[in-house]
C-alpha cells in the first residue's frame, strides 16, 4: 500500500463554500425588547400583570397554557347548588381545569 496524504479537513470534498455550514446552529433572538416564543393572542401571564382571580374550583388562571374551560362537576354547570351560588364555580358554572394530562 502506497502512504497516505493527510486530510485536509479546511476543504470540503463535495464542493461547497463553507464545509461547516451544514452543522451551524441557529440562535433565537427575540424581534424586540420583551419578545418571546409564547403564541400570539394575549393568553398567558405577563410580567408584572396582576393574575386573573381563581375561583376554588380552578386549578390554574384562566390563559395558562395547557388549560381550558370545562363545566364545574360540583353543580353541573348550573351555577346553582343548594338553593345558592355554587362555591366551586362561584356561580358561573365553569371552571378552568387543565386538559391533556402527563
Amino acid at each position: 500500500m502506497a502512504p497516505t496524504e493527510p486530510i485536509d479537513l479546511s476543504e470540503s470534498v463535495a464542493g461547497e463554500e463553507d464545509p461547516g455550514a451544514s452543522i451551524d446552529l441557529a440562535v433565537h433572538t427575540p424581534a424586540s425588547p420583551g419578545a418571546s416564543d409564547r403564541p400570539a393572542g394575549g393568553q398567558g401571564a405577563r410580567p408584572g400583570a396582576p393574575t386573573p382571580p381563581m375561583a376554588p374550583g380552578d386549578e390554574a388562571p384562566v390563559g395558562t397554557p395547557g388549560t381550558g374551560e370545562d363545566i364545574c362537576r360540583a353543580c353541573g354547570g348550573t351555577g346553582q347548588l343548594n338553593g345558592g351560588p355554587c362555591p366551586e364555580c362561584e356561580g358561573t358554572g365553569k371552571v378552568n381545569v387543565g386538559i391533556g394530562g402527563a
